[in-house]
Parts: structure tokens; sequence; C-alpha cells
């Protein structure tokens, strides 16, 4: 059943071009920095991502408004469409619905990669308000895996999965996390939404090695890295979008990089948005990264 899949889905995606080869700069395009945007003055940002759920959300009424700010930027940089709907983690069926609702707005926007979570968010026709974690076990890699390939042949094009922060462990776990994310991506031939941010919070909050994590990561399906700001509870991480990287979070990132590649990056922040003079330094440290990355492989050529 599964090399049944696989194969079907490479034929369906032959020749799909996937525009998210190497590196760049990249933030959540949110409405208070609107007016950045419309101007042009968005330094150093390369490219955006958007949620998805704006623009196709569960009553029908999207705002126009949003819609046409995202055509304008679309026509200036690339695109990636995020979302947190497609439930794919969901024993009775991933959310087939807003899926098919998000190939209209791929149609219309020609994005450079869509992506959500390795989750499930949503039960008998409900959506809850979370992204909760999936079982390490072999039949949760059975269900999410036909789903993946579902949805990429509902989209006619690959997607990527990203990686949750997570608060709890199942004590009927049969492999790590980066097995997990390993086998469901390989399976179901799909991309990784690398997110170093979720990693450190997982990995903190676990008693894990953040570093062991990432080397066991499948290298070669990340087409995208989050960075973003958790807070720090005491005995606890919690994942927030609402705060500054931390610098253990760059540490990883760089060292992640340095080693395995860079691929197009962002910072998230979704809640105590800051001025756009802030975000934007935020956002030169990706670059410095990037070159500072670059100029220690040179010397070492």
């Amino acid at each position: 059943m599964r090399l049944r899949l696989r194969v079907r889905l490479r034929l369906r995606l032959r020749g799909v071009r996937v525009s998210v080869a190497g590196h760049g700069v990249g933030v959540g395009m949110r409405a208070k920095h609107y007016p950045q945007f419309l101007r042009g003055d968005v330094a150093p940002v390369e490219w955006v991502e958007v949620n998805a759920e704006k623009y196709v959300p569960d009553d029908g009424a999207s705002d126009d408004a949003h819609l046409q700010v995202l055509r304008f930027v679309r026509e200036r940089m690339p695109v990636v469409l995020h979302g947190t709907s497609m439930s794919l983690g969901s024993v009775d069926g991933f959310n087939r619905r807003y899926v098919e609702q998000l190939r209209a707005l791929c149609d219309a926007i020609d994005p450079s990669l869509v992506s959500d979570h390795l989750c499930w968010s949503g039960v008998g026709g409900k959506r809850l308000p979370d992204l909760l974690p999936m079982p390490l076990t072999e039949e949760s890699i059975d269900v999410l895996v036909p789903h993946i390939v579902a949805v990429q042949d509902l989209l006619a094009r690959p997607i990527a999965v990203e990686n949750l922060s997570t608060y709890l462990e199942c004590s009927f776990s049969e492999m790590p996390e980066w097995q997990f994310i390993s086998e469901v991506v390989r399976r179901a031939d799909c991309f990784l939404l690398l997110d170093i941010n979720n990693v450190y919070v997982s990995c903190t909050n676990h008693g894990w090695d953040a570093y062991e994590f990432l080397r066991n990561m499948p290298h070669d399906r990340v087409r995208q890295i989050h960075l973003a700001g958790h807070v720090d509870r005491g005995d606890m991480l919690i994942d927030t979008h609402a705060a500054h990287v931390v610098e253990p979070v760059w540490e990883l990132f760089e060292w992640y990089i340095a080693r395995y590649g860079a691929a197009w990056t962002m910072i998230e922040w979704d809640s105590k948005i800051p001025p756009w003079p802030e975000l934007a330094g935020e956002l030169e440290r990706i670059k410095a990264t990037f070159e500072r990355v670059a100029a220690g492989s040179a010397r070492c050529a």
C-alpha cells in the first residue's frame, strides 16, 4: 500500500515546479505592516508567508482587502501559504473542504509552497482551537501518510509539513520524534518545514538533546525554516510567536545551516507584533547569519 501511494504521487507531481530552492529572508506578513509592503519598504525581506485561513475562512466571508494586498505583494515577491486547518492526523479524515478552498487560492496566486502541520486539529467536522500532537507510533504514520498524499493530489503540488512544539509525551510512543517525522515525509514523499524554535521548545520541555534531534532530521526534505519567540514559564517553555528569537535558537539555526545547508528562513511574530524597524532588525540577523556561514564555507573550500 505504501509503495503504491509513493509511486502514484510521483506520477501525479512529475514536472511540478517547486520554487523554493536556495535560501532567502522571509517574514510572516501581518496587517500591521501592510503600509510597509504597499510602499515596498520591507528590506531585507525577499519573500513572505501568509496565514492561508485569512483568505479561506471557515464562514466563507473572506475580506477582499486582505486578498488585494496579497495579490499586490505576490506580483512583487514569492508567497508561501501556511495553514493550521488541514488536520492531517485526524482519524476521521483531513479537512477536505478547506483543502478544496486552498486549491482555488493556489490557482489564483501560484504560491511557491503550501504548508501545514504534523498534527490533528479537528474531529467530527469540528475544528479545535489548537494543534494537537500525534502519538509517535506506526499507527499514526499510517493515518498521516495517505492524508498527505491525498492533499497533494487535490492541490496538484507537493506540500511541506511542520514539526510542532510539544508539552507532553505519550507513554506508548514507539520511536523518537525525529524518526517519526523522517518516516512520514519519506513515505508521503513531501517536504519538511523545519521549525527550529519548536525543536528547541520541545527538546527543553522533554529533556532531549536539540542538536541530536536536528542531526537526525531528513535534511534533503527541508524547504523552509521557521524561527520564532517563546516564553519561559519556569518549568516549561511555551511557543507564543510573541517575542524575540532567543540566543539558543539563533545558535541552533546557525549550527544547522552551517552543516546541512541554508533554506528559505523566516520569523513568525503573531501577537505583540513590534514596529517594522524592530522586526526588520531580527530579519537582518537571518541575512547576516547566511552571509557568515557562506563566508566560513568559502574559507574552508
